[in-house]
């Protein structure tokens, strides 16, 4: 293993203090591009994840206009960013393929910063995740984040289908991770070097380009996060100074360690010069609050649905409420409901600001997840308007 994947694969505060750089140069800071800026009343930064939900009654195609009409939405009101994440397999999700839909939204928006929250890199060769990501910036240079997750965000049966490339007898695609990152930020980069296994592969559109005679292609290229709802990723991302987001909508229990140890971890970069901790949360505002406790409802049986493998639409609120849910259910639901933000929208702009001033988050990216696109919709203006975000 080299120098690079050696410092990848540390799992401790005591990993090796020489990190060699990987970091991007442009005539744009870095930085800039990883931190934004509150608006309104908000106190920090306020962004956009999209699950791509697909719902009983509805089609992906429905749900992809609505990902427009939201990514629309969200730049007009000023939220900083709009992700969406990878996920294969899922009857109720319509995110497989991040890279395809980020172009997509890159031709209906002008402004907002359009992600991958994330990129599952085990399930990808880096090499073509750094070709990807390089097209996405030459379509909408400046304004595109890679987040890299290292779970399937599938089952096990699924992300054995999409790793099939992984070579017989080589390490778990998971254990794999640090290595197939410094992989792909030496794609990145272009900077992979002499007497490496890929030396003399070009990751295109990029860096290359500008560096060969007559090229004038920028340096330039979207800037890496980490994901994760665990310390591991959250260690992997301070000792490499990158930013980090954290799936507080996913793992609300590891939070507050996880970001400590980022905090605490942490390097400073040729990106950052100090941490910089994002929060994935749920937070669905509506017109009536009861209407939030039913689709809330529905929620509960999708995700009871998942964690017992029976896959399918995400249900109506009707559904749910014919579902009589026996005293384990009812259990595992009223916990999973109690880490969720929802009722009106000066209801989830309290929540909103207690998680922030608990956690201390440099940024909030909402997500949530409802029947209808209507609704999506108009939890994102109701919180818009709560925070006194103008229209632009």
């Amino acid at each position: 293993m080299d120098e690079h994947a050696q410092a990848l694969n540390s799992d401790n505060a005591s990993a090796p203090a020489r990190l060699p750089s990987r970091q991007h140069t442009t005539s744009t800071p870095a930085g800039d591009e990883v931190r934004g800026a509150a608006r309104g009343s908000a106190p920090v930064a306020l962004s956009v994840l999209d699950l791509m939900t697909v719902a009983t009654g509805g089609t992906a195609h429905a749900t992809l206009n609505t990902a427009v009409n939201l990514a629309r939405l969200a730049e007009r009101r000023g939220f900083h960013r709009y992700w969406v994440a990878e996920h294969h397999s899922l009857p109720d999700v319509a995110s497989s393929s991040p890279a395809v839909l980020i172009a997509h939204l890159a031709a209906h928006t002008v402004r907002i910063r359009l992600g991958a929250g994330g990129v599952m890199l085990p399930n990808h060769p880096p090499l073509l995740v750094a070709e990807q990501f390089g097209t996405l910036e030459a379509i909408a240079p400046h304004r595109v984040d890679l987040g890299i997750g290292r779970a399937p965000g599938t089952d096990s049966a699924t992300a054995d289908a999409l790793r099939r490339f992984h070579a017989a007898g080589a390490d778990s695609a998971s254990d794999d991770f640090p290595r197939q990152l410094a992989d792909l930020l030496r794609f990145l980069d272009d900077d992979v070097p002499d007497g490496h296994p890929h030396a003399g592969v070009h990751a295109v559109p990029g860096p290359v380009q500008g560096r060969i005679a007559g090229g004038t292609q920028s340096p330039h290229r979207p800037p890496v996060w980490l994901l994760g709802s665990s310390g591991f990723s959250a260690q992997l991302a301070a000792l490499l100074g990158l930013p980090f987001a954290f799936a507080h909508h996913i793992a609300a229990g590891n939070t507050t360690q996880a970001l400590d140890l980022y905090r605490r971890s942490f390097r400073p970069s040729k990106v950052l010069d100090a941490p910089y901790a994002m929060l994935s949360v749920f937070a669905l505002a509506t017109d009536d609050p009861q209407e939030a406790g039913r689709q809330v409802r529905a929620g509960a049986l999708n995700m009871l649905r998942q964690r017992s493998g029976r896959h399918g639409l995400f249900p109506s609120p009707q559904e749910a409420e014919a579902y009589e849910l026996d005293a384990q259910e009812q259990e595992v639901a009223d916990s999973w409901a109690s880490q969720l933000l929802y009722g009106g929208g000066d209801e989830v702009r309290s929540g909103l600001d207690d998680l922030q001033r608990r956690t201390g988050a440099d940024e909030l990216m909402l997500t949530c997840r409802a029947h209808r696109g209507d609704l999506r919709l108009r939890s994102y203006e109701l919180i818009a308007d709560a925070y006194g975000l103008a229209c632009d």
